[in-house]
């Protein structure tokens, strides 16, 4: 099936509306049952070399930024809203459309947790023509668009209670997600100049790691 862009109804809600604020709860726990920050701290620790900096794109709470730089790397975060409170000084948030930015030189590495699936097939294209000459590595972690990931998320939505907004949002995401190899043809990386692996968990996570290659 194609991939289908539909409006996420989070997207619209002020930030402290109390929907939104569930639905971010919710967001936290679908995180930790994917094992999504579990698996970008692994990837960026083997593919990210100490030193290198990261940018995390869509950073949302922050809660992955600031892992990953209790860990002790350099990470930084880019995100349409303000830092969330508490953000630590030292951390550079870009307010700021990642679609627009036009820093993407100053960091070895850009990092996508469920991020990518927001944009169009032309967007990703064109923000793949801003990353792939800029930056050494890109990991992603995104809905897998597969009947499978609508079954499992319709079992467990019920036992941490998602409220409308997130079932919702969820379907719609997985609509807009990923299969196989596709991410990184849609943000038209070169095989000859872009290494890359693409795997589809049991959890319903599309997983993407892409290292550009040194020059020959």
């Amino acid at each position: 099936m194609p991939r289908l862009l539909q409006p996420e109804l989070l997207d619209a809600l002020p930030p402290e509306h109390p929907d939104a604020r569930h639905s971010r709860r919710d967001l936290r726990l679908i995180n930790l049952f994917m094992g999504n920050h579990r698996w970008l701290a692994r990837v960026v620790a083997g593919a990210v070399h100490d030193g290198e900096r990261i940018l995390e794109l869509g950073a949302g709470d922050g809660v992955l930024a600031c892992r990953l730089a209790g860990a002790g790397r350099t990470v930084d975060a880019l995100d349409l809203a303000p830092p969330p409170p508490g953000w630590p000084a030292g951390l550079a948030w870009h307010n700021a459309n990642l679609l627009n930015f036009s820093g993407y030189g100053q960091y070895h590495a850009v990092i996508g947790n469920l991020i990518f699936h927001h944009f169009s097939d032309a967007e990703l294209a064109a923000l793949g023509r801003s990353l792939r000459d800029a930056v050494r590595v890109i990991i992603a972690c995104e809905p897998a668009r597969r009947k499978f990931s609508q079954q499992l998320f319709a079992l467990v939505a019920p036992v941490f209670r998602a409220n409308r907004v997130t079932l919702h949002d969820a379907h719609v995401s997985i609509d807009a997600g990923f299969d196989g190899d596709e991410l990184p043809q849609l943000l038209g990386l070169d095989p000859a100049r872009w290494n890359w692996r693409c795997r589809t968990t049991r959890r319903g996570a599309c997983q993407m790691v892409a290292v550009r290659l040194p020059p020959p």
